[in-house]
């Protein structure tokens, strides 16, 4: 088990994805590997996913040719965050049945409300 990743509002440098967004993180990925691109089933926090972003996301999946699979543990190895003095910017990295880590990245915007997270995801591309 990997150590705890505080969540840091650094300005200056990339940090890694915090631990207490990691399960939200990996749920939307599971809903999309399920063809759920707009993210149907509860994730605490998640801004509701607009038809257009949802067929975007689907559409970019499918142009990429690989089958998106679970995150692995390994995915937060080289995800990285940066605080934009509001929020967050998320890239995560995906992976595909095919490839194991691919080209492909989440981008997910995630801001604080109160005491909980909102995250929005932005898109799923090869940047």
């Amino acid at each position: 088990m990997s150590a705890t990743v505080p969540v840091l509002k650094d300005q200056n440098n990339q940090t890694p994805v915090a631990s207490v967004w990691r399960s939200a993180i990996s749920e939307i990925v599971d809903a999309f590997k399920d063809g759920d691109f707009k993210v149907t089933r509860r994730v605490v926090g998640l801004q509701p996913i607009s038809d257009t972003d949802a067929k975007r996301i689907e559409k970019n999946l499918l142009a990429y040719g690989a089958t998106l699979t679970s995150l692995p543990e390994e995915t937060w190895d080289t995800s990285v965050c940066q605080w934009m003095n509001g929020y967050w910017d998320v890239l995560v990295d995906l992976f595909t049945i095919e490839e194991g880590a691919s080209d492909l990245v989440m981008a997910i915007r995630i801001s604080e409300e109160g005491a909980t997270y909102v995250y929005d995801v932005q898109s799923v591309h090869v940047p």
